[in-house]
């Protein structure tokens, strides 16, 4: 096909810069600390949180508070090993938290960034619509029953 391009016929920051800019799914990026330092379209759409609300602040300005004291323990230990178990085609579902205080459901992936470990990159997909729907089938089942 003339004009169409391929993916060897574009520089990888071109494609890094599309999908960072993506509105589809949230793209957060966080440093050793868990500082947020990237916020992109898809994450001001399902957290409702502007990028300049959200970069800079502690990533747990979207776990709820009952999830933080196990999420910054395996947080911790991601930083010390390089290692998510995470990272491997899993995408773990779970609760995150809206500007607004309500919760949402979410699938994610988490890769590192390093050289040298500096902090970790998730991809958030909302499938709160998916689970809602899902619960709502078991307990027409377990009525049924």
């Amino acid at each position: 096909m003339s004009g169409q391009r391929t993916v060897t016929d574009m520089n990888p920051s071109q494609i890094a810069e599309a999908l960072l800019a993506s509105g589809a799914d949230a793209v957060v990026a966080t440093d050793r600390d868990g500082i947020i330092r990237h916020w992109n379209p898809g994450a001001e759409r399902i957290f409702g949180h502007s990028a300049a609300e959200a970069v800079g602040q502690s990533l747990d300005l979207i776990i709820p508070e009952n999830l933080r004291a196990r999420h910054w323990e395996g947080y911790r230990h991601v930083m010390q090993t390089g290692q998510s178990r995470y990272g491997e085609g899993d995408l773990p579902a779970v609760p995150g938290l809206r500007k607004d205080g309500s919760r949402v459901s979410l699938q994610f992936s988490v890769t590192t960034i390093r050289s040298e470990m500096v902090g970790v990159a998730a991809i958030l997909r909302d499938v709160t619509a998916r689970f809602e729907e899902m619960k709502a089938l078991r307990r027409k089942l377990a009525e049924r029953s």
